[in-house]
């Protein structure tokens, strides 16, 4: 076994030994990717708009069944597969974090039981990865009544009901319970992350909550280790109370000026100046729970956006081999986020010369031109829109700060990522008009690796950093 690489012929499942992630008596540091866009869809990932369950509607009535199954049917088949998993361990990784809908293993319609479907992706998954040495984080991306407030958690409302309501909690509970009857004992699955982000705008129910899943888990399977985030989207940790037996907890670093409007690095983000010293001031900050309680480190999603521009871009690699020489130098793993897209943010890419992106191209540019979507858009071209709501608000509720970031970032969720993405949904599904079930399956390919770009810098700056 190599600590660098974390694998072995015949592991042992990972346990926590003080601040260290061990396989036996050996140090491990997880060091991979975030398997974005999968079997939790996002829309700047795959290029539609609004929430994975929009989504999914609008091509159901676009399709129609056939054609609609034959999509998903490739799709799920082809965008993580053995090749993915080698692919990943040939750049010197060890890990993947893989993010999962619960609408895969649960209908509301049907709560509380459990579809096999749901099981055969995450096993074919998880099977991939230990082939070629890879672990396998299992991480639920998006649960019942939505755990936070935007889109990644397929919330099309900008409300986190998950917090206030027993029976959506109860189901998530009974959930990881099978998956932890599934996967007990298997060393390749390096551990459980029951919630992705999540945002309790009360603060008052997740610590409990996390004690209550942990003990459930526990019963079931007392060996694989929690990788726990924080509240507030995984920035916020002082509302979990004392750390939890065999638990990792994970925070998430995005810095300022990896986002789409962020500026030059080193330079001035959002108002702020931000340098190497300034990255690894706002890490300090995020890790301060795990230092102090004395728990692993493990950076859950990271990783800066890519602008196409050679300039913007070189300092974004610059910001990234920053943030990763900070990470190895306190003992932290991590994932990047994320491994696969249409070309914003992934290591590998859909073809832009695929029938695939030529078609969704209309699409892609009204949603920048109208800044839709989150992640990956600014508000350039609505300003004439949001300038009189926010000098509103600034007038008549100066005191108003919603959860999680404020009146601005508020203002931007109803307007941009909630209202014009619904109203967007149906460009997306209407680019597929009259495509046959064959053609809706060629489609698919698209997100096949073979057929994939891949972003040669970024795996360099990775695969030089293990």
């Amino acid at each position: 076994m190599s600590a660098a690489t974390g694998a072995s012929v015949d592991p042992q499942i990972l346990r926590v030994d003080g601040t260290r992630i061990v396989e036996g008596s050996e140090p491990v540091l997880l060091r991979g990717f975030g398997l974005g866009g999968w079997m939790n869809m996002e829309n700047f990932i795959t290029g539609y708009a609004g929430t994975e369950t929009q989504h999914r509607r609008a091509l159901l009535r676009v399709l129609g069944e056939d054609a609609y199954q034959s999509y998903f049917s490739r799709f799920l088949s082809v965008f993580f597969t053995e090749a993915d998993a080698a692919h990943v361990r040939s750049l010197g990784l060890n890990s993947v974090r893989i993010p999962f809908n619960y609408r895969h293993f649960e209908d509301d319609a049907d709560p509380f039981v459990i579809k096999e479907e749901g099981f055969a992706l995450l096993d074919r998954a998880v099977d991939a990865c230990a082939t070629h040495g890879v672990y396998a984080i299992l991480d639920l991306h998006a649960v019942p009544g939505a755990q936070n407030q935007h889109w990644h958690s397929d919330n099309p409302t900008q409300w986190a009901h998950f917090w206030a309501q027993r029976q959506f909690q109860d189901r998530v509970v009974n959930l990881w319970e099978q998956i932890a009857e599934r996967y007990r004992g298997n060393p390749w699955v390096a551990g459980y992350n029951p919630i992705n982000e999540p945002a309790d705008a009360e603060g008052a129910t997740v610590g409990p909550f996390y004690r209550r899943l942990e003990a459930a888990i526990r019963a079931v399977d007392p060996e694989h280790i929690l990788f726990l985030d924080g509240n507030r989207y995984s920035t916020q940790f002082d509302q979990l109370g004392d750390p939890l037996p065999n638990c990792v907890y994970t925070a998430h670093d995005y810095a300022l000026p990896g986002f789409v409007d962020g500026g030059p690095y080193p330079g001035v983000s959002r108002g702020q100046y931000i340098d190497r010293d300034r990255v690894e001031e706002t890490f300090l900050a995020r890790t301060a729970y795990m230092r102090e309680t004395g728990t692993p480190i493990w950076v859950g999603e990271f990783g800066p956006v890519y602008t196409g521009d050679p300039d913007r871009d070189d300092q974004r690699y610059r910001l990234l081999e920053d943030q990763l020489e900070i990470f190895s130098r306190h003992d932290a793993s991590w994932a990047l986020w994320t491994y696969k897209d249409i070309g914003l943010q992934g290591a590998v890419s859909a073809d832009p010369t695929s029938e695939y992106m030529r078609r969704i191209a209309p699409v892609l540019e009204k949603k920048a031109r109208l800044g839709v979507d989150s992640w990956g858009s600014t508000d350039a071209g609505v300003r004439g829109i949001l300038d009189p709501i926010e000098k509103l608000f600034e007038t008549e509720f100066p005191d108003f700060a919603p959860f999680p970031w404020g009146a601005r970032r508020w203002i931007h969720g109803h307007v941009r990522h909630v209202m014009l993405a619904e109203a967007m949904v149906a460009d997306y599904a209407n680019a597929f008009e009259g495509v046959t079930p064959a053609e809706a399956a060629d489609l698919a390919d698209a997100f096949a690796l073979e057929n994939c770009v891949r972003r040669e810098r970024l795996e360099a700056i990775l695969s030089s950093s293990i």
